[in-house]
């Protein structure tokens, strides 16, 4: 079943009926086609890297006006080039990873010819759910994943950046067939009835409450899930830590973007005596970054009023409670949604941002005398996606990892293990589960299938294993059974 132009166009309106055809047609392609071979995976990711290319100053153009500002240079090295590069890794490597894998065999039928290989099938059709913040990457990574291990798929963008989605759309509809991949936009009753759809695998970055929601509509019709969700990660400055280079790239990475990746520092914790030199050092690396005298140019606007409003929040519960707010922006004005960063200094325990994934330019510092109270602190709260650690203290920086669990780690850095192509990202427990960057990504929408092939001689019969079985045979199995 192939849809036409005129009905592709049809089913982008989107209620829960088109969005069943397509998934079915869908189907019913992939089980016609079969597995696609290299050449057509490389030529579809190729038709991304084309729509990525020839649309990157549309999709620039249209973040910008979906945030209400946000600097170009931003979303073409976040969504575009980062986006970009994921999907060229991945199709430079499609053919290494198709190749199936030969494992032990089965004794004693392996002694005479008996083989066993696992081939990686596509799943069929994958669904993926975007999220706002970093609306291409967010989508297109997995979907490149998803193309490369031979599926097909309907994409759900965030109704946050309409543009952006109706772009998306568009771009997609001209460089790829309707039963290839399709763009759905619409509202949070689109999403609700795109995630409660059959699909081979489901995908979704977002929220921890949106993940379960959603992981709650697949398992309805088994369907697996793919979360990349967030939470409160952590940075920790250790004593032995070059206080200068954490603050730089601390603020580097937390000011990328508004503070709006799930992958942000979200609270850091600082040994008591380096607390004022590191809030110092945060002040001047902003400054740096975002002279008052050149205005708000640089910064990326909060998506929205609520979250807006949210974030002004936060700030307001800790000024109310007597507590430090430290405005990093040293006179920069800033207009609409746009903020500089501001540090939050020993909050309430209570306090909201102590409690919740702050998502925006607020940066939560804690003071600490030792370092096992950190790690307890960590563990203590729901496992993050990322966990960043400064210092040179080899043995400290040991203790950190192995006493914590976090979807990823950088040491002396902040974010870049996510740029990592050739690692997983994802998270664990409450920041999400499976991965969708490098080999395990490619694995991740394919099916290990378990392929036995019979040698030229069964040993069963020789070896008395077939009925009618001899009164010798359970003494010579058991004797078998040695530690």
């Amino acid at each position: 079943m192939r849809m036409n132009s005129d009905e592709m166009t049809r089913l982008q309106s989107a209620d829960e009926a088109t969005l069943r055809a397509c998934l079915e047609a869908m189907k019913a392609s992939q089980t016609r086609d079969g597995p696609p071979d290299v050449a057509l995976r490389r030529d579809r990711l190729t038709r991304l890297l084309v729509l990525l290319r020839d649309r990157a100053d549309e999709f620039c153009a249209a973040l910008d006006a979906d945030f209400g500002g946000r600097p170009r240079e931003t979303s073409l090295m976040s969504d575009v080039m980062a986006t970009f590069n994921t999907v060229k890794y991945a199709r430079g490597r499609i053919r290494s990873w198709m190749k199936p894998d030969r494992r032990d065999g089965v004794v004693p039928f392996s002694l005479f010819g008996a083989r066993v290989e696992v081939q990686r099938m596509p799943k069929g059709v994958v669904g993926i759910l975007g999220p706002w913040n970093v609306p291409l990457f967010t989508t297109l990574a997995p979907l490149a994943f998803a193309l490369a291990a031979g599926n097909r798929a309907m994409l759900k963008p965030s109704e946050f950046v309409p543009r952006t989605s109706a772009l998306l759309q568009a771009a997609v509809q001209d460089l790829f067939a309707a039963d290839e991949v399709a763009v759905f936009t619409g509202d949070a009753a689109v999403a609700g009835a795109f995630s409660a759809l059959p699909f081979d695998h489901l995908v979704l970055t977002g929220s921890t409450t949106t993940g379960i929601r959603v992981m709650r509509a697949a398992a309805e019709n088994l369907v697996p899930v793919t979360l990349e969700l967030g939470g409160k990660s952590p940075v920790i400055v250790g004593r032995s830590a070059d206080v200068a280079l954490a603050a730089e790239r601390t603020v580097s990475a937390k000011v990328m973007n508004g503070g709006q990746v799930c992958v942000s520092p979200d609270t850091v914790f600082v040994a008591d005596e380096l607390v004022e030199p590191f809030i110092a050092a945060c002040e001047a690396v902003h400054r740096r970054m975002f002279p008052p005298v050149a205005g708000d140019a640089g910064l990326t606007s909060i998506i929205d009023a609520r979250h807006f409003a949210r974030i002004r929040g936060y700030l307001d519960e800790i000024r109310a409670a007597g507590r430090r707010v430290v405005d990093c922006g040293g006179g920069l004005l800033a207009a609409g949604r746009k903020l500089p960063l501001h540090l939050v200094v020993d909050p309430p325990a209570g306090s909201r941002i102590a409690q919740e994934e702050i998502f925006g330019p607020v940066l939560q510092v804690e003071r600490y005398t030792d370092i096992a109270a950190v790690i307890d602190r960590i563990n203590a709260a729901p496992r993050p996606l990322a966990l960043y650690y400064f210092g040179a203290d080899r043995r400290e920086e040991r203790q950190v990892l192995e006493g914590t669990l976090s979807g990823g780690v950088a040491i002396n850095d902040v974010m870049l293990q996510v740029a990592a192509h050739d690692a997983p990202f994802g998270g664990v427990g409450a920041s999400g589960m499976g991965a969708y960057h490098g080999r395990e990504g490619f694995n991740e929408f394919c099916h290990p299938r378990t392929v036995y092939r019979s040698g030229w001689w069964d040993p069963r019969k020789a070896l008395g294993l077939l009925p009618p079985y001899s009164t010798k045979l359970y003494g010579r199995l058991s004797k078998t059974l040695k530690v």
